[in-house]
């Protein structure tokens, strides 16, 4: 436990200095056996809250890659109308590049949301960090070690609910870019549809590419 603690606090620290009430980690260890198994489902949280960020991350990566993708097949569907030798192939082309266009659209609203939404879940950690603390100083306290009646359990409650508050408000925040989204999204499916009836099957069609 103590060597998952440790990992976890340089990616604290980058989130900011907030929240930061800590029990001595010289109090942990004079925990006895059953106190510590008392900690496992903050510890537990805390590593469900840890691996919310990497995923977020990782998600920010894939918009990335998707975005470059929507670029090159807007390219692609831009030479295609120079290339187009009839009507038909030239307003297939001319579709196409309204759909790329209308993805890449799509793709930046949805990545403006998930980096919110990461930020999000690196303030999320913040607070289970917070709530570790707090099962720590309750774990101490409960064992009676020496010290521990001195750290003020209302100060690591307050930055538990402080923490959580923050939390909330900032997911509500993110409201003006989930609406972007929904409608970025919805713009690029009725440019889909049109690019894929006018090529007779979505499946089949080299033109259209889900995400």
């Amino acid at each position: 436990m103590k060597r998952f603690v440790l990992l976890t606090l340089p990616l604290l620290s980058a989130c900011g200095p907030s929240y930061s009430l800590r029990v001595p980690d010289a109090m942990e260890r004079k925990l006895p056996y059953e106190a510590r198994i008392e900690l496992l489902e903050a510890e537990n949280n805390l590593a469900l809250a840890i691996d919310k960020v990497d995923e977020a991350d990782n998600e920010i990566g894939r918009a990335r890659d998707n975005i470059r993708r929507a670029r090159s097949r807007q390219e692609a569907a831009e030479d295609e109308v120079d290339r187009a030798n009839d009507e038909v192939s030239r307003e297939v082309a001319k579709l196409a590049i309204a759909e790329a266009e209308s993805r890449v659209d799509y793709l930046r609203a949805r990545q403006r949301l998930t980096v919110g939404l990461r930020d999000v879940e690196r303030l999320a950690l913040r607070c289970a960090f917070a709530e570790f603390e707090l099962a720590r100083l309750h774990a101490a306290r409960k064992a009676k070690v020496e010290g521990s009646e001195r750290l003020d359990p209302k100060k690591f409650e307050s930055q538990v609910s402080e923490c959580k508050a923050e939390v909330k408000e900032e997911r509500a925040g993110l409201a003006g870019d989930e609406k972007e989204e929904k409608t970025a999204r919805e713009a690029w499916e009725a440019k889909k549809a049109a690019l894929a009836k006018k090529t007779f099957d979505a499946r089949a069609s080299p033109y259209v590419e889900n995400l």
